[in-house]
């Protein structure tokens, strides 16, 4: 069977499986092993060099998520790493040199800001913050010595959509690579690699792993920059253990199942939302009308369940009652699970190319898997505090 008219639902449940491989199990076992044995010195020096050497550079488990994530973004090879934050390191570090110059978006992770504003500064590396919906206009900020142009896309605090076909074509123009953290978008639903990008970065963390229990990052790149930034990753001597890659396996086999109810579910409870008065605006791309709607359209076969609420203003007690007396949606810094989560944030903190003003407090939701109603009245109670406490 053809594999490449396959649908993606059926490669989530199928790649990286080697059926015959390992005595005929559904799934590849948990390989935990440091140590490899070799029949004689000339096995040995065979292996010199080769991903089969030593347990620090793999074994059949973490092969298994590493082929399965390639093939379902469209990557030549993929590394794991312990954490989304490891991976955008790893990814910059073997990619730029001191003396080059990085485009980074604005709206970027916080965490992988104050990299650039202190790690990479260090090592005489200058960063260029940018506007997100800049698009192709980003030629003005290219320099000869642009190496990189980092994309989150959309951010996950203001859900900027990037227009990424064009600004990939920039860099190209411009002998530059370019870079995106894709965990909103999922392997599932944006195919980033078709888009012009060269490396691209997940949090697996979050949906691929999508049960909390699990701190993982993934490394995807084209053919032709495998080889530099698989030798730096393991001269970095990352590696992530047989049983995390295990539990990730799993996560993904049901990943386009729960992204649909994500969506599904965030859609109602978006929809409620926008009806209470003191919601100025919400920012889900998947949403009609929302900021990045039509970019998102046009790029993405889907979305999740992050997204964030502009409120009205309010005192700030107010939206403290709110959050404060939740029930269902928890109170947390991760999203991608299972389970609902709710923060207050500020972007205005956070930004250095643009300016992120509201007339009122912004709220970041992850809609999970529980039943939307039920989530809608926890939200309703919510405001029901919120409101006596306006008074």
């Amino acid at each position: 069977m053809d594999e490449r008219k396959l649908h993606l639902e059926t490669l989530l449940a199928h790649e990286g499986r080697e059926r015959g491989r390992v005595g005929g199990t559904v799934n590849t076992p948990v390989y935990r092993a440091s140590t490899l044995l070799f029949p004689s010195v000339e096995a040995l020096h065979a292996q010199n060099g080769t991903l089969n050497t030593y347990g620090r550079h793999g074994n059949p488990t973490t092969r298994s998520l590493e082929t399965a994530l390639a093939e379902l973004e469209g990557a030549y090879g993929a590394m794991l790493t312990p954490s989304g934050l490891s991976a955008l390191t790893t990814a910059l570090l073997a990619t730029l040199k001191p003396g080059d110059h990085l485009l980074m978006t604005d709206s970027v992770y916080d965490p992988t800001r104050a990299f650039c504003d202190e790690t990479l500064k260090r090592f005489g590396i200058e960063t260029t913050y940018y506007d997100p919906l800049m698009g192709g206009g980003i030629a003005a900020l290219m320099r000869p010595n642009t190496r990189v142009v980092f994309l989150e896309s959309p951010g996950s605090l203001t859900f900027e959509v990037q227009d990424v076909p064009s600004i990939a074509e920039v860099a190209h123009a411009h002998g530059a690579l370019v870079m995106i953290d894709n965990t909103w978008g999922t392997p599932v639903h944006f195919a980033s690699f078709k888009h012009g990008v060269d490396i691209s970065i997940h949090a697996a963390t979050k949906y691929i792993v999508g049960h909390s229990d699990v701190l993982m990052g993934v490394i995807m790149t084209t053919e032709a920059l495998f080889p530099q930034v698989r030798g730096f990753y393991k001269q970095l001597g990352l590696s992530v253990s047989a049983d995390d890659a295990y539990l990730a396996l799993r996560g993904l086999r049901t990943l386009s199942t729960r992204l649909e109810r994500h969506q599904r579910n965030a859609e109602k409870v978006t929809q409620w939302l926008a009806e209470q008065p003191e919601v100025a605006r919400i920012l889900y791309p998947a949403l009609p009308g929302a900021p990045g709607h039509e970019l998102w359209k046009r790029d993405f076969t889907g979305a999740c369940g992050l997204f964030s609420v502009e409120f009205k203003a309010m005192p700030e007690q107010a939206m403290r009652a709110m959050l404060d007396g939740m029930k269902l949606f928890g109170m947390g810094y991760s999203w991608g699970g299972f389970e609902s989560l709710i923060l207050l944030t500020n972007p205005s903190a956070h930004r250095s190319a643009t300016t992120w003003k509201t007339d009122g407090p912004l709220v970041r939701l992850h809609v999970g898997l529980e039943h939307p109603d039920d989530l809608i009245a926890d939200l309703d109670a919510g405001f029901q505090r919120l409101r006596a406490a306006s008074r």
